[in-house]
């Protein structure tokens, strides 16, 4: 077709001085046909087309061009840099002024009117190997393909954390088992040592000489020796807690979805957390929604979601600070918000929050927020996140009110 109109367009520039009033009235009608389809087809394609002069301003763009980058009509003339400041316009000037690739590629994101993938191709319009009357701009969303290959990446990982778990948990969780146990017969022992007051004695002749006293050097062993106990426990119960992440990792549960209430869950958790938080010093604000309609849940693993980004919100603050629970409804689905006063996550941190032992904290597994996505997505939900360092993080959790229905394939029909 291009072949076509060429030599149709040579033709008439080739007799264009000896064309009446009437064969330019039919050469203009035919041009304002094509152009009018082009831009039909120009504005039925998802990507955006712009095209631009030798200084780069604005000569055209199709309506998919609004949808990505907002430009609205009436930018003709328009500076490209002032539309897309995230490209580096000079760089691509200078390669298509000396020559050299004809076609540039380049990703980058914008952030109106929507956050965005783009992946951009730039190429002269005249296709000499040097200068140009313009150039050819094609905008395509990248976003879902490199949601696609995140989604990829992040599987292999799991698998990866879930050979190296599955060892960890075999080879640790007996020792610990252990370790448990005879860590409560000494602290069984210890009572009875502080109880019957027995005295631990040594001279030269013998290493060590138990016998019964009246002083008090019996009950300093045994306190010392309880607190040492209690040390030994708490950090046999916190490689307890790693090892328990580790397994809701690697072996995530469908979830069993029955209608149940988003504001009730709230509520439940905070009861269950409710005397650590007032131990923190930390002021709750309860904001849920009364009336909010019954979604497909499953109400544990729900309630692991909100323990996992509470405790989140509590690690971020100091005494003091305010912890809002929010809840409402969306055309889409209900949603649950959790939003904390703390130092808040800096941009460079917040894509990687989700990473399998990516942790800010110091006594962080790197796991909490990984199983929050995990069971998000078997929910079919999906995850907002809002942050401001110096002033707080806002979470916010979205669930559908309706399953997605399971797609059959039609039977095939026996000719």
């Amino acid at each position: 077709m291009a072949a076509t109109k060429s030599s149709f367009l040579d033709k008439v520039l080739g007799r264009i001085g000896r064309l009446d009033t009437e064969g330019l009235q039919t050469v203009v009608q035919r041009l304002a046909r094509e152009r009018s389809f082009l831009e039909t087809l120009f504005n039925t394609i998802e990507d955006g087309v712009l095209v631009a002069d030798e200084q780069w301003r604005i000569l055209y763009f199709n309506q998919a061009v609004t949808q990505l980058i907002g430009l609205q009509a009436g930018g003709e003339g328009r500076h490209i840099s002032e539309i897309l400041p995230e490209v580096d316009w000079k760089k691509i000037s200078k390669a298509d002024i000396s020559g050299g690739e004809r076609v540039t590629r380049l990703e980058f994101e914008v952030h109106y009117p929507r956050p965005r993938f783009l992946r951009l191709y730039a190429a002269p319009l005249d296709g000499e190997a040097a200068g140009s009357s313009g150039v050819a701009l094609i905008l395509h969303d990248a976003t879902e393909a490199r949601h696609k290959t995140f989604e990829a990446i992040e599987s292999e990982r799991v698998q990866a954390l879930t050979l190296l778990a599955a060892s960890v948990a075999h080879e640790i969780g007996n020792p610990l088992n252990a370790l448990h146990i005879h860590l409560q017969l000494m602290e069984r022992e210890v009572k009875k040592l502080k109880g019957d007051g027995w005295r631990v004695t040594s001279d030269k002749k013998s290493a060590a000489r138990v016998t019964r006293s009246t002083t008090p050097d019996a009950v300093e062993v045994a306190k010392k020796l309880e607190l040492y106990l209690e040390v030994a426990k708490g950090e046999i119960n916190r490689l307890d807690y790693i090892i328990t992440q580790f397994l809701q990792a690697i072996r995530p549960t469908p979830p069993q979805l029955k209608p149940a209430s988003l504001s009730d869950g709230v509520e439940e958790t905070l009861t269950l957390l409710r005397p650590e938080l007032d131990n923190r010093g930390l002021t709750v604000k309860e904001k849920l929604a009364r009336q909010l309609p019954n979604a497909p849940l499953d109400a544990g693993q729900v309630q692991q979601v909100l323990v996992n980004l509470i405790k989140n919100a509590m690690q971020a603050m100091t005494r003091g600070g305010t912890l809002t629970l929010q809840t409402g409804e969306g055309s889409d689905g209900v949603w649950v918000s959790v939003a904390d006063t703390g130092g808040g996550i800096a941009q460079e941190q917040i894509n990687r929050i989700f990473d399998p032992f990516y942790t800010t904290k110091k006594k962080g597994t790197g796991l909490g927020l990984m199983i929050v996505q995990r069971i998000v997505r078997a929910h079919n939900g999906r995850i907002e996140l809002e942050s401001h360092v110096g002033r707080g993080t806002t979470f916010r959790v979205w669930f559908p009110l309706h399953e997605r229905p399971t797609r059959l394939l039609a039977p095939v029909e026996k000719k």
